[in-house]
């Protein structure tokens, strides 16, 4: 069972002259996904008592996503307020003593032994406490199954530049996967080459690094050369939960191919890499068709043209 845990929000999405009500959240997203497609699925982030949080707990049930650790909180759930500029989705958060975000170190339940990957990202890695409960979160695993960090960097939440950034080299290095956009590399090693980058965090000991880049495609950088899969071609909605979905994608071929383990990621092979990608690929590109984040369920993928 694969666990994500991160940030749940409601994603207030342009329509008309107001806005619509979605739920959201980079790791709340990537939970939705893997359970869409079939891959067995926790979530660990608290959920709101608020109505908010009863829209965040449907989708999850309706995925099959396992939600026995999310505590329930009084606190308001996070909102984040859309803009599209050019289909770009851009942000701002109203989080301030939100029921995720006031989740401590101390409130982390105990793992149950059926979890075989973490997943972690998003702005959950930004604020304390709960930045430091997801660092606590990966420290408690990391030696038990890989982690998979995607940082999915937003600038403007991001208070203390330098704190974060070392949060960032901590947490690097206990991953086993690292999935960077090109904003998230300009941000994080800025005027660095995605080739440079890859090769420091492969020497850090990272398995498995991944290179997003829309339209271009992902790339993956590992120990053997560099394996590329092309973006499938739709047209786009908005990019909203576009890279999350990637990472489901991932993740759930990774372990349908028995390769999401530390022996399967140290042992891959070029072919199951590329099955990875595609399956990443492919999703997201089902995400981006359709306005908000609403991956893609197996049918769906199944369904759609190679």
């Amino acid at each position: 069972m694969i666990l994500c845990a991160g940030e749940s929000l409601i994603d207030m999405v342009p329509e008309g002259a107001g806005f619509r009500p979605l739920p959201g959240g980079a790791v709340y997203n990537t939970a939705i996904a893997l359970g869409r497609i079939g891959a067995p699925t926790a979530y660990l982030w608290p959920i709101s008592r608020d109505p908010f949080g009863e829209l965040l707990l449907r989708p999850l049930a309706d995925a099959a996503v396992d939600t026995t650790l999310c505590p329930r909180s009084d606190r308001l759930t996070t909102l984040a307020f859309v803009t599209l500029i050019g289909g770009e989705a851009r942000y701002s958060f109203y989080d301030e003593g939100s029921a995720g975000r006031m989740l401590a170190p101390a409130d982390l339940p105990q793992i149950p032994d059926e979890v075989s990957a973490l997943f972690i990202g998003g702005i959950s890695l930004v604020p304390d406490p709960c930045g430091a409960a997801v660092e606590e979160l990966a420290i408690r695993l990391k030696n038990r199954v890989p982690v998979m960090l995607d940082p999915n960097i937003r600038p403007f939440f991001i208070a203390d530049a330098d704190s974060y950034r070392a949060r960032l080299d901590r947490l690097i290095g206990m991953a086993d996967i690292v999935k960077l956009s090109a904003d998230d590399l300009e941000w994080l090693m800025p005027g660095v080459s995605f080739e440079q980058a890859a090769s420091n965090l492969l020497a850090r000991g990272v398995t498995l690094v991944l290179q997003t880049g829309g339209a271009a495609g992902a790339r993956a950088y590992w120990a053997g050369e560099p394996v590329s899969a092309p973006a499938t071609r739709v047209e786009v909605a908005d990019t909203i939960g576009a890279g999350d979905t990637f990472n489901a994608g991932v993740l759930a071929s990774l372990q349908s191919d028995g390769a999401l383990s530390r022996e399967g990621l140290a042992n891959l092979s070029p072919q199951t890499l590329l099955s990875a990608l595609n399956n990443g690929t492919r999703a997201a590109a089902i995400t981006v068709s359709r306005p908000g984040a609403n991956p893609p369920w197996a049918h769906e993928l199944a369904a759609l043209p190679a």
